[in-house]
């Protein structure tokens, strides 16, 4: 251990961390990805604690309980999961008899999903809660500035799109 520490200290020594041109703790992308980090796990507490679901089944729940139906990679692509993801995740509410699958007539590589009447009822019972638990997080905003904020957070989710759209045409040529 003290080898690692001192190759540690060598490999560091005469660095000034405030002359680094990249500050982790100042950089936008970590910045944002800590924000909702810490605000998940401190709401995934309620849902875990009081439903036995995590954040991937949560989010499921959740968009079908706003849309009724949906197929998985809908589900996928409003709630920005990874397909893998949401196939797990589904498994284990469909398990739980929380949803249910109908097949595609027109395709039947994929189902169509929705609530059951159990899973219906998380959804409504949880659906107060989170909406008071964003209330108590927004309400940390000054009022005058909520509404600069709100713009912000659509002009940061906006420009993301734009360059991951940017990102993924680089990796094609």
């Amino acid at each position: 251990m003290t080898g690692v520490i001192t190759a540690k200290k060598e490999a560091t020594a005469g660095l000034d961390p405030e002359a680094a041109p990249l500050k982790l703790e100042g950089f936008l992308p970590y910045q944002l990805n800590v924000v909702a980090s810490l605000v998940s796990q401190a709401l995934s507490r309620i849902y875990v604690d009081r439903y036995g679901i995590d954040v991937p089944e949560w989010r499921i729940l959740v968009t079908l309980g706003q849309f009724e139906t949906m197929t998985a990679k809908a589900i996928g692509a409003h709630s920005h999961m990874h397909k893998t993801k949401v196939s797990r995740a589904v498994g284990e509410l469909e398990k739980r008899k929380l949803l249910e699958r109908r097949a595609n007539r027109a395709d039947r590589r994929e189902a169509f999903l929705s609530l059951t009447p159990a899973g219906r009822a998380i959804y409504d019972d949880l659906a107060p809660g989170a909406l008071d638990f964003a209330r108590r997080l927004f309400e940390t905003v000054d009022p005058a500035d909520r509404a600069a904020f709100e713009r912000a957070v659509a002009r940061l989710t906006e420009q993301s799109r734009i360059l991951t759209a940017e990102s993924a045409a680089k990796g094609r040529k």
